[in-house]
């Protein structure tokens, strides 16, 4: 059995996206959703490895995919990369922003240059790659754009760095939402919230017990899954979303919400009612929470 999307069977045939960050994780997961509706993937990292093993799983499935390596700091291989791209594919309909890292520390202990490297990563990188496909082919035929930032409503503490990065995003999406949407461009983040991912797995030692007991701050009792993050990007790149843009649209289970009132703390003691909905049939979960 293959993937099992909630979107209409075929409804990316004939459409080429771009993933960065395509080989693990989140990406690896949209990735193989938008392979199963029809689309040519084309999967950007550093990692060669991971991106041909995600390529050749997509292949094995019946799907088209194809790989570049990337380091979406480097605006010169941007620009290159997408040059290359376009002379491949006749024509690229969506951009998933997905490539970003960071590493867990206080802000008191994060260094100049600690601090630069996760901004490059997790903003400029982002941005260069938008701005390169709207003036290289957007501007001329239209597209959408998904940017990953990440649930920091609120701050997030022992993650700064990340957080004001990801911050960045969502602004530079309203602005290119309104820059760009005249030329049929549409372009919304996604935030995702706590999610069983093979990223979860990095964390130190430290950290493991605090991502067990993760679900206790959620309303829906749970936290989510691959696939329920990939169903919203896979819906924004859709046509069913062609007058959205500009948005952001949490998927967290609701904890963006802040915390809970006192008169109705969140259940600590039984099992969550809240179903997970996971198509992926390659999806594998995190050793940390088996």
């Amino acid at each position: 059995m293959g993937y099992q999307s909630s979107l209409a069977a075929n409804s990316y045939r004939g459409k080429t996206i771009i993933i960065t960050g395509g080989g693990s994780g989140i990406g690896r997961c949209t990735a193989h959703e938008l392979a199963s509706l029809g689309a040519t993937v084309v999967l950007l990292g550093r990692t060669v490895e991971k991106l041909q093993k995600t390529a050749q799983e997509i292949i094995d499935d019946g799907g088209e995919a194809q790989y570049l390596p990337l380091d979406i700091r480097d605006e010169q291989k941007v620009i290159e990369t997408i040059g290359l791209i376009l002379i491949k594919n006749r024509q690229v309909h969506g951009l998933v922003n997905m490539a970003g890292g960071q590493f867990r520390a206080p802000l008191e202990a994060i260094s100049k240059k600690g601090f630069e490297a996760v901004v490059q990563t997790n903003l400029v990188g982002g941005f260069l790659m938008a701005r390169e496909i709207y003036k290289q082919h957007f501007k001329a035929h239209g597209g959408s754009i998904v940017n990953i930032t990440a649930d920091n409503k609120n701050g997030m503490p022992g993650m700064g760095h990340s957080g004001a990065a990801r911050a960045g995003i969502e602004n530079f999406t309203k602005t290119a939402a309104w820059e760009w949407g005249r030329h049929g461009v549409r372009i919304n983040t996604v935030a995702p919230g706590w999610v069983a991912s093979s990223g979860l797995d990095s964390y130190p030692e430290e950290m493991k017990m605090a991502l067990r007991s993760l679900k206790h701050a959620v309303p829906l009792g749970r936290i989510a899954c691959e696939a329920e993050v990939s169903s919203v990007i896979c819906f924004l790149m859709s046509d069913g979303a062609n007058f959205i843009s500009g948005q952001s649209i949490w998927v967290d289970g609701g904890s963006s919400m802040g915390s809970a009132p006192a008169m109705y703390p969140l259940s600590q003691d039984k099992a969550s009612n809240s179903e997970t909905c996971d198509g992926f049939h390659r999806s594998e979960i995190p050793e940390v929470l088996r």
